[in-house]
């Protein structure tokens, strides 16, 4: 019985610093940019899309909406996905529910 509580405590604890690296991971920003800097972009660790900028000689004085536009058509795609991937998660997962340890949680 004690490897079994060894185990959880284990799990627990990687459970845990798995957690505060996904905290960490979302904080991350980078940057893309294309065509010599005239369109850039800057994603968040989990790929949330946070700005958006395309210089004004590509689109004259449409280039904000069109970002604004970009920014929106991406955030929707993104809860699509998210919400896909998790019915896919569900399904992978079925019939493990009792077999799971208390606590731990997929995907990490």
């Amino acid at each position: 019985m004690k490897d079994l509580s060894n185990i959880m405590r284990q799990a627990q604890e990687m459970q845990a610093k798995m957690a505060e690296a996904q905290k960490k991971i979302e904080q991350i920003e980078a940057e893309g940019v294309a065509g010599a800097g005239l369109v850039s972009v800057t994603l968040k660790g989990k790929g949330e899309l946070v700005a958006v900028r395309i210089d004004p000689s590509l689109m004259g004085d449409e280039a904000e909406i069109v970002e604004d536009l970009i920014k929106a058509a991406h955030g929707d795609a993104r809860k699509r996905l998210d919400s896909e991937m998790e019915a896919a998660m569900r399904e992978a997962t079925k019939g493990l529910g009792g077999g799971m340890l208390p606590g731990f949680k997929l995907p990490f």
